[in-house]
């Protein structure tokens, strides 16, 4: 059933409206989000591919962001260059990015330009520049962006406490891959991952700027008609190792980088999500004021930062956060996240950090959806997610209600947080 929910905001003549709909071609039935925004004559188009990020990779780690990063490299009958450069004199932007769970192609282009910007699409979509010549030179500067990231060592306790919350599961891996998988990645790899994933069943489309919905529909429908249907797609969700455990990796370093994580009991359709999200602002994603930084970094001068948040998705979810410090402070840092968390989770927070949370939350929302881009992003989240059109304002009242009461035995009832697994990098 279309779900339709309309926001107007009126500016003079403006008008800007998001709606929900869907496109009907042959047998596949594709939704479509439109986020019309008539103030300046610009236009995006993005074919948002679920079940095909990074947590498809199985075998060869890396694979979908080495696909996205080909079909960066234009069409095979224009080549590179050639595509790059017609591309640029009309203005118009086509590029495709892989994250965790989704595979994007995207296209920007006045308003003006949109017609032929759609026809650079299509032709991407339907003739990328599968070829050998394109696969060893992705594969030189993939390998070269890995290897450049060895002594990075925030990037490497990263990629270290994702391998031990996840252990031997799709959510371990390097979303770059390794130097050895991006290695072992083939011309065959590629065609079959973009041929099984970019497909109709899993399109979602989302469209943005001066555009007029029933025209854009057709247009669209046109390029949708292109892609075969393939088979829907389903993303597993996949637990944290409940075990605590550390893993200390010595480098030649002047500083420790500390990184943790622990289980989290939320999924993306809980009620209670939106108490999910003041906790863990107050806990430790909210900066200056968050108790991990008033704790560490204030009271102690343990570090110059330190930062948690909750990580909630379909394929996983946890919490995680990092921090600083010099060598010989390693060990009490480390004690004062535990100390910090337990705290938390044993006598919840105060009416005051409460109340502040609310401002910054509410006060800070017109920020939020300040751009086209950002609103488009919301109403994605809130279609992936299963929730209805305009889920996240109905959500900012329910944190406007809150009670103290409520959200600390929230707090209490998450002991799993306490949990905590570390990676750190020292000397």
């Amino acid at each position: 059933m279309i779900k339709i929910f309309l926001t107007l905001l009126i500016l003079g003549s403006t008008i800007m409206a998001t709606v929900i709909q869907e496109i009907k071609v042959n047998d596949i039935v594709v939704p479509i989000i439109i986020e019309q925004d008539k103030r300046l004559p610009l236009a995006t188009v993005q074919f948002v591919f679920k079940n095909s990020g990074s947590i498809s990779d199985e075998k060869k780690v890396g694979l979908a962001r080495f696909c996205a990063k080909v079909m960066n490299e234009g069409t095979l009958k224009l080549g590179s260059n050639a595509f790059a450069e017609a591309l640029e004199a009309k203005a118009i932007h086509i590029s495709a990015t892989a994250g965790k769970e989704t595979f994007v192609v995207e296209l920007g282009s006045l308003k003006g330009q949109l017609d032929e910007g759609l026809g650079y699409f299509d032709r991407l979509l339907q003739d990328p520049n599968l070829s050998e010549d394109v696969i060893s030179k992705v594969k030189t500067t993939t390998i070269g962006s890995i290897s450049s990231k060895v002594n990075d060592y925030d990037y490497v306790a990263s990629n270290a406490l994702k391998a031990m919350l996840f252990n031997d599961t799709p959510m371990a891996n390097n979303d770059s891959g390794t130097i050895e998988s991006v290695k072992s990645i083939e011309l065959s790899d590629v065609k079959e991952f973009l041929s099984n994933h970019l497909v109709g069943s899993n399109l979602v489309v989302m469209v943005g700027g001066d555009v007029e919905i029933e025209d854009i529909k057709v247009k669209i429908s046109k390029i949708i008609a292109n892609i075969k249907k393939g088979t829907v797609g389903s993303i597993k969700h996949h637990e944290v190792v409940v075990k605590p455990s550390e893993s200390v990796i010595k480098k030649e370093t002047q500083q420790a980088y500390i990184y943790f994580g622990s289980p989290y009991n939320m999924r993306v359709d809980f009620s209670d999500n939106y108490k999910a999200r003041v906790a863990s602002y107050i806990l430790g994603a909210g900066g200056f004021g968050s108790r991990l930084m008033e704790e560490i970094r204030v009271k102690k001068g343990l570090a110059y930062s330190a930062y948690a948040k909750t990580n909630v998705s379909q394929s996983s979810s946890y919490m995680s956060g990092y921090l600083q410090t010099k060598l010989e402070s390693q060990e009490d840092a480390k004690k004062s996240v535990k100390e910090v968390i337990e705290n938390f989770v044993k006598n919840g927070v105060t009416k005051d950090e409460l109340e502040q949370t609310k401002k910054f939350m509410l006060g800070s929302e017109p920020l939020r959806v300040e751009t086209m881009s950002q609103r488009l992003s919301r109403a994605f989240m809130e279609f992936y997610d299963g929730r209805e059109l305009g889920h996240s304002l109905k959500e900012l009242e329910l944190i406007k209600n809150l009670k103290l009461d409520d959200l600390n035995s929230f707090i209490k009832e998450h002991t799993e947080i306490q949990e905590l697994s570390f990676s750190i990098v020292t000397k």
